[in-house]
């Protein structure tokens, strides 16, 4: 829930070049995560992969959540990462 810039501020605005966690990272949050917009086994094909965000969204609370050019599924904030 906007680990930076607080709730309902993306922490990735559009246009924003990201990185896809790590397969462990992803296979980790699938395991633990239990709450809305679970990870989807094809998702984890894509760990460590770039994109661009192309939609935010936010999930009742706050939670952000991502669509990424190219990228299927809605990635949570936290499976994200900035690419420098």
């Amino acid at each position: 829930m906007g680990k930076h810039n607080g709730p309902y501020d993306a922490d990735f605005p559009k246009g924003t070049i990201v990185r896809v966690a790590s397969q462990v990272e992803l296979e980790e949050f699938r395991a633990t995560w239990k709450l809305h917009n679970p990870l989807k086994q094809e998702q984890l094909a894509f760990a460590g992969s770039v994109a661009k965000v192309v939609g935010v969204g936010y999930y009742f609370g706050g939670d952000e959540l991502y669509r990424l050019e190219g990228i299927p599924g809605v990635w949570h904030e936290c499976c994200l990462e900035p690419v420098e």
